[in-house]
């Protein structure tokens, strides 16, 4: 964790060559029973598990805030809006690749994609070798099943399982149109899309697994490992 570091020590893994992955995830509403972090915690343990994949890998701060703009409205939700999420992680990889020369970006957040991927063609037309990972998998749109399953393999404690309910459970393409006119809470009171009911922490784990293998094949079609001397 680059966070953990001395400058000097930070030195060292820049002298080899690290691939500098960057989570890249949100603080918002995850219904009445997941922590405002889910999104980040998710990005965090992907970047984590190719870290302990990889010996060239190093793990910044992961990015906290993102465009949570549909989910405004529900307490504690802090959204930056696409276009300073897209102007802070220019910025943010301008610096970056003053020491590293390449920069994984890792989403955790749905909404911050499409100004994460105008950032990383800007920062490529600029010569700058970074890319962008966006986990895929199918589950349920927001803190259903799935992402229940996921923070109950990551943090058990911080789950309250008592206060999982359903929220809206019809597709997404039949609540698109309203999401995007009113936001979450137009269509779902306590924020969920989807329902947790029978998320476990094995089938997150499991995910979590699947989730991992997919970064790692996909660093390594990038990057291919090379020897490297830990530093």
């Amino acid at each position: 964790m680059m966070a953990d570091l001395t400058w000097p020590e930070a030195g060292e893994y820049v002298a080899a060559g690290v691939i500098l992955a960057v989570p890249v995830g949100s603080t918002e509403q995850h219904g009445p029973h997941l922590p405002l972090s889910t999104d980040t915690d998710i990005a965090l343990a992907l970047c984590a598990g190719l870290a302990a994949e990889r010996t060239d890998v190093l793990v910044a701060p992961a990015v906290p805030y993102g465009s949570s703009g549909e989910h405004a409205g529900f307490p504690g939700t802090l959204s930056i809006g696409a276009a300073a999420l897209e102007l802070l992680i220019v910025e943010l990889c301008r610096s970056a690749t003053d020491s590293f020369d390449r920069i994984l970006l890792v989403n955790g957040h749905g909404g911050n994609v499409e100004p994460l991927r105008r950032a990383v063609a800007l920062l490529r037309s600029e010569s700058r070798d970074v890319r962008l990972f966006l986990p895929r998998y199918d589950g349920d749109p927001h803190a259903g099943r799935t992402e229940t399953a996921l923070q109950l393999a990551l943090s058990p404690g911080r789950v309250r399982t008592g206060l999982a309910e359903a929220g809206d459970v019809r597709p997404l393409s039949q609540t698109l149109p309203l999401l995007r006119a009113g936001g979450v809470r137009a269509v779902s009171p306590n924020g969920v899309l989807g329902d947790p009911a029978g998320a476990t922490a094995d089938e997150g784990a499991a995910l979590l697994d699947q989730l991992t293998s997919q970064l790692t094949d996909q660093t390594r079609l990038w990057w291919p490992e090379t020897e490297r001397t830990q530093p």
